[in-house]
């Protein structure tokens, strides 16, 4: 059952999410908005980075719909993956982008502090080999290939992906899988194509949702467009907020990498207060990758959205409380 918005806003408590900034329609991170709602003032520190890959490659996959029964996004990270491809003028060569990619990139490097929001934007580089098709690409893209890829099923995980596929031109099943092992087990009850399944995903990828269809004799085709890193300024930054605001009630990561990226800088700035805090999780992956490192998760939350943690967070700091 959802619970209550906690009114009390003289009694806020500070809570750290460990994700990047994402604005809604209102210009406002929905994680932010909705904690806000509940009486909790949240804080963004981003602590993962990207590097793109094989675009080229992917690039070229994409073209030829007529091979594939469909697309599985697992992530926002491969959606942006197709977006650079689509993006004008973004011819390159060599390994890192001097083009208008690197220029994104660098837009999005700037820190932005403000009093319920800190957030470093997520950094990402694109390593490519060979020529991406570029302007010539996209509007192929809008006039015949977007509308062939929708003739098949794309299936994706939660709706953070869904909205972005979405915006790509693309209709989505699925999304209201928490994660891949739900959407793997949603995938084996449709009806079976004798086509591969095109997954662009990342060098961290679990395998729980290839060897599911594969044991169900469904054909998958995986392409690696993406590598995590740690953001270069997990640590300067959780420094700051530490300085300014003190230990935090509650930490939410967003994803296994993360908590091995950050878990070791937040035990050491927290010290003997590392106990005090509600560890939160975004889902079962990432609580499972908390309790390999020792730590007890005050709160996973149902489903892969702001409303769900934020009602888990609120429960798991009043007293007695569980998620």
């Amino acid at each position: 059952m959802v619970g209550v918005p906690y009114k009390d806003h003289q009694a806020t408590m500070k809570v750290l999410l460990l994700k990047d900034a994402k604005e809604d329609d209102g210009g406002q991170d929905p994680y932010v908005r909705e904690l806000g709602l509940y009486g909790l003032e949240a804080t963004l520190i981003p602590v993962l980075s990207f590097e793109f890959l094989s675009l080229p490659s992917f690039s070229e996959k994409l073209s030829h719909p007529e091979g594939y029964g469909g697309l599985i996004f697992t992530s926002p990270r491969a959606v942006e993956a197709v977006e650079l491809c689509l993006e004008k003028d973004n011819k390159t060569e060599g390994t890192i982008s001097t083009s208008a990619w690197q220029m994104r990139a660098r837009r999005r490097e700037g820190m932005e502090l403000s009093k319920t929001t800190q957030s470093v934007s997520r950094r990402f580089t694109i390593q490519a080999s060979g020529t991406l098709p570029g302007a010539e690409w996209a509007p192929i893209w809008e006039k015949s290939l977007k509308e062939k890829w929708n003739a098949k099923s794309v299936y994706v995980v939660g709706n953070a992906t869904a909205s972005l596929v979405s915006k790509i031109g693309l209709d989505t099943e699925g999304e209201n899988c928490g994660n891949a092992e739900k959407l793997a087990e949603y995938i084996c009850s449709r009806e079976p194509s004798a086509l591969p399944l095109l997954f662009p995903c990342g060098t961290l990828k679990r395998e729980v949702l290839p060897k599911m269809l594969k044991d169900k004799g469904i054909p998958l085709e995986s392409i690696t467009v993406y590598q995590t890193t740690p953001h270069p300024a997990i640590q300067v930054n959780l420094r700051s907020y530490y300085a300014t605001q003190g230990v935090p009630a509650s930490i939410t990561f967003f994803s296994p990498s993360g908590v091995t990226y950050s878990l070791k800088h937040i035990q050491e700035l927290s010290g003997d207060s590392v106990d005090q805090i509600k560890f939160a999780a975004i889902g079962p992956t990432t609580a499972r990758a908390l309790a390999a490192q020792g730590l007890p998760v005050s709160c996973t939350a149902e489903s892969p959205t702001p409303r769900a943690l934020a009602t888990g967070v609120r429960e798991a700091l009043q007293p007695r409380a569980c998620c």
